[in-house]
């Protein structure tokens, strides 16, 4: 009789730990979302400055671009924006597919995303071996290297965000409708690589 009332108590003792838990960690919920966007706009902060630096150069400058750097092609930056403008709804048709517990949907659109990003890339490249001026030619082009390079590299980071998730995803269960932080957390950071560069793509090439 003993033995019974002391297993009782033990596993009521036991349910109130685990309701204490389950308490204890609702009181605790996630941020990381919200870490992301603290993230991104510090990172807002160091591009404003970038353009807030170019405009001032241009704004005092009397030719800009300086005599003798070479005209601007608009063709293969404007197919370059398109595709990555593009990539952007591309990857939130994948962010929709997991929230339906769609892991092949999420692999497909993410990895589509991810071909835009590379070839975005590949065309920064090649642009750059083809503009014609150096990065230290003149004030126009050093700020140009800057901006577009700067900005390359936060295209690299998200692109390899995106392959991190495209990993994780072969991992059973690890993404699905209830757990699918990894996939918007990329989908933010690649939106905000998107806005930064159409604002770059204004000001270099077309204002």
């Amino acid at each position: 009789m003993q033995g019974t009332i002391d297993t009782s108590n033990a596993a009521i003792q036991s349910e109130h730990g685990a309701g204490a838990h389950g308490g204890h960690h609702g009181d605790h919920p996630d941020h990381r979302i919200f870490g992301i966007i603290m993230f991104l706009v510090a990172e807002s902060m160091i591009f404003l400055g970038l353009f807030a630096a170019y405009l001032t150069f241009r704004s005092v400058t009397p030719d800009w671009p300086p005599e003798g750097t070479p005209e601007m092609e608009l063709l293969l930056p404007g197919v370059n924006t398109i595709i990555l403008i593009s990539s952007s709804f591309v990857m939130n048709r994948g962010n929709a597919a997991i929230k339906k517990n769609d892991v092949k949907g999420l692999r497909f659109w993410f990895g589509l995303t991810a071909i835009m990003g590379a070839v975005f890339l590949v065309g920064q490249l090649y642009e750059y071996f083809h503009t014609g001026f150096g990065l230290a030619d003149n004030i126009f082009t050093s700020t140009f290297y800057v901006l577009t390079g700067f900005h390359g590299l936060h295209v690299t980071f998200g692109l390899l965000l995106i392959l991190a998730v495209l990993w994780k995803s072969l991992k059973a269960g690890h993404y699905s409708g209830e757990s699918h932080f990894g996939p918007e957390a990329a989908e933010l950071y690649w939106h905000f690589v998107d806005v930064v560069w159409i604002v770059l793509f204004t000001i270099l090439y077309l204002f």
